[in-house]
């Protein structure tokens, strides 16, 4: 039996939303919002620094119903969903944000909280609904628009903790449901800024832009080149069906936290390397830059950015010929990306450092089976590894790739195939 789990993953549909939503709030919902996670294909720890990145947006999200509530429904008519959001404390009339997932805590009970936009600090909220009152607090500094008088049922394909911005995907279907709602009109630009801010200022986690950008930005089929200076972008085919591959995502299962491993650690390093150039980002900095005034670690952190820049660049390039080459050239230029991806890897592991024993396993396993590149994604310190490889060694890699992680004592990851799906959009 393979270790691939089938890339086909079960959606919610519209309907089940809705009648998920009735049943908890006791009224029809105004409509559902779909936010994709995502797999950075190369460009890692580039967005903070004003680099380069090329994500795809995946074929697995976060989905959002969303309801305003009238007076009457404010009152309690929640039948069959009241126990589970707490019947101590009635919803605030035209105030209250509620909010349930489908998720369960140890008790069995859905996971759901229940806030003001009024009384939100940092610090407030703990764990995940840190994520959508951190949207709430952000719409009202930046739009002056205060959020009250609404529900929201969540579900989710994503994979949490395993690298692929389940959080950010949160935020991302949150804002764009609010922003209809609301009438806030944000455009693609101001709903990446908003979710960042967020995230960095609520949330308390230092991360860049490249999550929110290709939660939203991105189009199927296509991978997004985004310069995180200015948030310019261009769609990059990336259809590797018809180039008979695949890409598998490997999650290691070991969980990460932004706010809380040593991804500031890595972001402050480069803030201070940047100063001590004079330049307000490392992206100013030229390739070939002498770095001998730096200490090791510095030295060492801004060779990985510089490098994984360049990287980028040639993957653009190569991906952008490829789709007008033919033939055995055509077939080269595709799979000359594998080589950037190991040498990505290498330069987390090594000059970056935030690989992990199950990632490197991960990476290495896959090559050994035939992988063409493969390398860790995300912050780091755990979560997925990627393997670009053949469509029909798809069995071969994944039995491979668990077999390593049996022989070292690691947790049973988890691995499946994504394309490249759709950006953010109502669902209906």
């Amino acid at each position: 039996m393979s270790a691939v789990t089938p890339q086909a993953v079960e959606a919610p549909t519209p309907q089940h939303l809705a009648e998920e939503f009735v049943a908890l709030f006791g009224y029809r919902p105004l409509g559902s919002f779909r936010a994709p996670g995502r797999v950075n294909f190369i460009g890692e720890h580039t967005d903070y620094n004003s680099g380069l990145v090329l994500p795809i947006a995946i074929d697995r999200a976060v989905y959002v119903a969303i309801g305003q509530r009238s007076e009457a429904s404010a009152e309690g008519r929640t039948e069959g969903g009241a126990g589970e959001i707490g019947t101590a404390d009635p919803p605030r009339r035209g105030e209250s944000i509620r909010i349930v997932s489908d998720h369960r805590d140890d008790t069995g009970q859905r996971m759901s909280g229940q806030f003001t936009a009024a009384e939100l600090m940092p610090g407030t909220l703990p764990g995940w609904l840190s994520h959508p009152a951190g949207v709430v607090d952000e719409i009202a500094k930046t739009t002056g628009t205060v959020v009250g008088g609404v529900d929201l049922y969540i579900e989710s394909t994503v994979p949490v903790g395993a690298g692929l911005s389940s959080s950010h995907a949160l935020e991302v279907a949150v804002l764009i449901a609010l922003d209809e709602v609301f009438g806030l009109g944000l455009d693609d630009r101001e709903k990446v800024l908003l979710t960042q801010r967020a995230e960095n200022d609520f949330v308390g986690a230092p991360t860049g832009i490249v999550d929110q950008a290709a939660s939203i930005m991105t189009e199927t089929g296509h991978a997004l080149f985004l310069d995180c200076r200015d948030l310019g972008a261009r769609q990059i085919p990336f259809d590797l069906d018809t180039e008979g591959l695949r890409l598998l995502v490997i999650d290691s299962k070991v969980s990460h936290s932004h706010s809380e491993s040593g991804y500031g650690a890595r972001r402050k390093s480069c803030e201070e390397s940047a100063a001590i150039f004079g330049v307000d980002s490392l992206r100013e900095l030229a390739d070939d830059v002498d770095l001998s005034g730096l200490t090791d670690e510095q030295r060492k952190r801004v060779r990985h950015v510089l490098a994984e820049n360049a990287r980028v660049r040639a993957t653009v390039e190569l991906l952008e010929d490829n789709e007008r080459s033919h033939g055995s050239d055509h077939d080269a230029r595709i799979r000359a990306i594998g080589d950037l991806l190991v040498a990505s890897h290498e330069s987390l592991a090594h000059d970056y450092e935030v690989s992990c024993a199950e990632l490197d396993v991960a990476v290495t396993a896959a090559m050994g089976a035939g992988a063409l590149g493969a390398r860790m994604i995300g912050g780091g310190f755990g979560g997925s590894a990627i393997a670009l490889i053949d469509a029909g060694r798809v069995d071969d890699v994944g039995d491979a790739v668990s077999a390593a992680f049996a022989e070292h004592g690691y947790r049973k990851p988890d691995i499946f195939a994504v394309s490249a799906g759709r950006g953010a959009a109502r669902f209906d």
